[in-house]
C-alpha cells in the first residue's frame, strides 16, 4: 500500500489551492511509502531554493513517520533527537522545520507531503491542506 500518482495529484491540487488562498507560491512534493518522489510542483514564483527542501521535508516525514514540525520540536538542545539534522540519509538531509506531513491509510504511514516556500506556519498549513485531501 502506497501513494499513487492519482493520490499525489489530488494532494498537490489541494495544497496549491491553499497556497493560492494565502498568497504564497510553494514547492510541493509527495513521496511514496519508500520515500521515493511521486510528484513535485513548483508554483510560479516559488523559490528555486525550496525545491529540494520540499522534497527533503516529504522524505524526512516518511523516513521517521512524524511531521517535520514535531521532529523539529524534538531536535532542539536537550531534546531526544538533538543533532538529527546533521545526519545525511540517502544523500538527502533531514529536515527539522515545519512543512512535512506523513500520509496515513488504515493507520499505516504510506507516504508524505512536503512543502517549502513560505514561513514555517505557511508551509505547515499548506502541507496539512494537502494531507487532508489524501
Amino acid at each position: 500500500m502506497s501513494v499513487t500518482l492519482e493520490d499525489a495529484r489530488r494532494i498537490i491540487a489541494a495544497a496549491e489551492k491553499r497556497a493560492d488562498e494565502i498568497g504564497q507560491p510553494m514547492n510541493i512534493a509527495v513521496v511514496d511509502a519508500g520515500g521515493n518522489l511521486v510528484s513535485h510542483v513548483r508554483q510560479d514564483g516559488a523559490w528555486i531554493g525550496s525545491i529540494e527542501i520540499s522534497i527533503s521535508k516529504a522524505w524526512t516525514s516518511r523516513a521517521f513517520d512524524i511531521s517535520t514540525k514535531d521532529l523539529g520540536d524534538n531536535s532542539q538542545p536537550t531534546q531526544q533527537f538533538f543533532g538529527i539534522h546533521t545526519t545525511n540519509a540517502h544523500g538527502r538531509g533531514v529536515a527539522i522545520f515545519a512543512g512535512g506531513v506523513p500520509l496515513s491509510r488504515d493507520g499505516r504511514v504510506v507516504g508524505a507531503v512536503g512543502v517549502s516556500g513560505g514561513s514555517g506556519e505557511q508551509d505547515q498549513t499548506v502541507a496539512e491542506a494537502g494531507a487532508a485531501a489524501f
